[in-house]
């Protein structure tokens, strides 16, 4: 388990949980174009992963709206359980690192406990981006799996 991120507590928390099991949303939270109805962006596969599709090294860029594409990188991916994924090119955005970790519930489904670190070299910034990350997610996640 990694330690504290450098950039302190996380800008962006969201939990959500799925009636699916982990290896469901394990693998709808994976497949990179899937993405772009969480964030509504436009999505495009750069490459895959070192061992999987969807794995280690796979990346991403993510369009959304006018605003420059930039590009995700996954860099962690235990599969079930964890995904983690840094912005590797193009945004104003520092540290940026999404983590979105899983946990099975009594039931079959699951718990997603979704952060993402981030900072940003213009005050005030960091927290406009948050804000609309926060409400982006919320409001796409129960679209992404029932």
């Amino acid at each position: 388990m990694p330690g504290p991120h450098p950039l302190g507590q996380p800008r962006v928390h969201v939990t959500h949980t799925f009636r699916s099991a982990p290896a469901d949303v394990f693998a709808a939270l994976g497949e990179h174009e899937n993405l772009g109805r969480l964030f509504g962006a436009r999505i495009t596969r750069l490459r895959d992963g070192e061992t999987s599709r969807n794995g280690v090294g796979s990346a991403r860029t993510l369009k959304i709206g006018p605003l420059p594409a930039f590009v995700e990188t996954v860099v962690v991916s235990e599969p079930d359980e964890r995904i983690e994924y840094e912005i590797t090119q193009g945004s104003p955005l520092r540290g940026h690192r999404g983590i979105q970790v899983l946990t099975p519930t009594a039931d079959g489904g699951t718990l997603l406990d979704y952060t993402i670190h981030f900072d940003a070299p213009v005050p005030g910034v960091a927290g406009v981006v948050a804000k609309v990350l926060t409400q982006k997610i919320s409001a796409g996640l129960p679209r992404l799996l029932p």
